[in-house]
């Protein structure tokens, strides 16, 4: 899995990390002392990567003071500076978003986000994750006002091999949810994944529905919704931040799905929604395939991001604690 993730995220993050390097060569390259010019052209990486630039530049004047402090001259030093800022970034996030596992069943995740987004199938992508986990899955049909929405997740389910619950189009999402878990319960099924409607998050009255779909989870299951994953296009940049703050003030929001990462998409939203958000990112959807959702390493994705080669970074790692996985099972 390891290798999997690394070499696809690579792929798709090429575009990133690649314009990235170019931007901050100067500043891993030199091995003279590191100027102020060569931090200058690693905030410009940060900044071009999407990780905004209220990130980009704390960062930055945050490694100017280690640098003055620590003595650091080379690249071979200011590497594994940046490395561990930002994966103490990503585990913070990490940390204030632990999910629990236990409790009663079914679990009930939700996946929320608007339309376009790969929503629909993020949820039958995880739903086969879970199964190879060793977990039984319902899907929940509960996007009833797209048009085809219920038959594009049966189409998909039987793919991955997941049952579907569903209503006529048009029908009361919370209806479809009630459904859902009783049909798990019937079943003895460990999960039920709902996929919810796209919803504009300028549209009040469907922020509303959402509301009434998590009371209805929350009646018929302890603890519930005990996940609820924000699926967003990871070419969308700073605009999926402004969807992720209106969604995670209406739903409870605990993860982030960020898919189409096999695009033009930049990386560094990953550490935006991180630091603005203080969520972290469960998974990365890296292309069309059934097995392309991938459980999100943070540590392999800086070192994507940084490009530092197996091996070189074994003093690095020894330095900060691992960081959780991605991927909840």
């Amino acid at each position: 899995m390891s290798r999997s993730f690394l070499g696809k995220l690579k792929r798709g993050l090429f575009m990133t990390h690649t314009e990235f390097l170019e931007k901050a060569g100067e500043a891993f390259r030199r091995s003279g002392p590191v100027e102020a010019v060569a931090l200058d052209r690693l905030e410009t990486a940060l900044i071009a990567s999407d990780a905004g630039v209220e990130l980009s530049l704390r960062l930055v004047d945050e490694l100017r003071e280690e640098v003055r402090r620590r003595d650091i001259t080379t690249a071979d030093q200011l590497r594994p500076a940046v490395r561990r800022r930002l994966l103490a970034l990503l585990e913070a996030a990490d940390a204030a978003n632990r999910v629990e596992h236990g409790g009663e069943r079914p679990r009930v995740t939700l996946l929320v986000g608007v339309n376009g987004t790969g929503k629909t199938t993020t949820a039958a992508k995880l739903a086969k994750r879970r199964q190879e986990e060793g977990s039984s899955v319902v899907l929940a049909a509960a996007d009833t006002f797209r048009a085809a929405a219920v038959e594009q997740l049966q189409v998909w389910a039987r793919r991955v091999g997941a049952p579907v619950v569903h209503q006529q189009e048009g029908a009361d999402p919370a209806a479809v949810v009630f459904d859902a878990i009783a049909s798990a319960r019937a079943q003895g099924r460990d999960e039920v994944l709902v996929d919810t409607a796209g919803r504009l998050h300028t549209r009040s009255n469907l922020m509303k529905e959402l509301e009434k779909v998590r009371k209805v989870a929350a009646r018929e299951v302890a603890g519930a919704p005990h996940e609820v994953l924000l699926v967003l296009d990871a070419t969308t940049g700073a605009n999926g931040i402004e969807q992720a703050q209106r969604f995670g003030a209406v739903a409870g929001v605990t993860g982030v799905v960020l898919t189409k990462l096999d695009g033009t998409a930049k990386g560094g939203v990953i550490l935006a929604i991180a630091d603005r958000l203080k969520l972290p990112v469960r998974w990365v959807g890296v292309g069309e395939g059934e097995d392309d959702l991938l459980p999100f390493d943070a540590q392999e994705f800086v070192d994507s991001l940084l490009e530092v080669e197996a091996g070189s970074g074994t003093a690095d790692r020894a330095a900060s604690p691992p960081p959780a996985k991605g991927g909840l099972g």
